[in-house]
């Protein structure tokens, strides 16, 4: 069971957060962007998410909330019209900056669409090294912002989360791709870096593993045994973070 309202944090923080991600890493996404002057898009959903997103310079930042002086306002009427924005069966109606409809079409769509294109791929794609590893990259920082939302906003997810204990929780692939999932008063937010001293740590050996798990092709539970997943520190939080992991596969399907 999922609820929409979850979802639709998800879909803001996790998903269209990950265009943060996309910009710094992929050329072909700030070339989208070049050229253009500073544009923010303001996205508010009724008792669901707010936030905007700022493009300048061909970079793309995330702010929470929906900035009284964004460019372009797009307001949604419940959380199911904005999950529906996003699986592309409701078409959104700008209220603000329908002078600006240009940079929507040309820019922010394609954008979009692009990392659909790394998280949703065609198996053939993911036969390219340089696809391969920024599709898992960017499936990373979807996932681990998705952990967040889930434990404070999906009902299960909330019970994992009330049996955490204060502090940070580091995943990484590697030594190069980090997050950090912090959690104070049950509340989890994750911070898309390293931010050292974790409480508790989760580390997978390399892309491929990180992949095969992502794709649910390998057990967790056996690659600890193998020594590919290093887990430390206070394990009771790694166990109900993964409990809470479970369930971004349901909700990312």
């Amino acid at each position: 069971m999922t609820d929409s309202k979850t979802l639709a944090y998800i879909n803001m923080y996790a998903v269209l957060g990950t265009l943060e991600n996309l910009c710094e890493l992929d050329e072909n996404a700030r070339a989208l962007l070049k050229n253009k002057k500073p544009v923010s898009i303001g996205l508010e959903v009724k008792d669901g998410p707010a936030a905007t997103l700022m493009f300048k310079n061909g970079y793309c930042r995330m702010e929470d909330g929906c900035r009284s002086d964004c460019t372009i306002k797009i307001p949604f009427s419940s959380c199911e019209k904005f999950n529906g924005m996003i699986d592309g069966t409701v078409t959104p109606v700008p209220t603000k900056g329908l002078m600006h409809i240009g940079f929507l079409l040309k820019s922010f769509i394609p954008l979009t669409d692009l990392l659909s294109k790394y998280m949703r791929p065609d198996p053939k794609d993911l036969e390219d090294r340089a696809f391969f590893e920024m599709s898992t990259t960017l499936m990373f920082y979807t996932i681990a912002v998705a952990i967040a939302q889930i434990g404070n906003n999906d009902a299960i997810g909330k019970f994992s989360a009330d049996h955490i204990v204060d502090g940070d929780i580091l995943m990484s692939i590697g030594d190069k791709i980090s997050a950090t999932i912090r959690c104070k008063n049950h509340r989890l937010i994750t911070i898309k870096k390293d931010m050292g001293t974790p409480r508790s740590l989760m580390k997978f050996c390399d892309m491929d593993l990180a992949r095969a798990l992502f794709d649910g092709k390998v057990n967790a539970v056996a690659c600890i045994g193998e020594g590919t997943i290093i887990m430390g520190g206070m394990i009771s939080m790694i166990d109900n973070v993964n409990r809470i992991l479970d369930r971004v596969a349901l909700y990312l399907a």
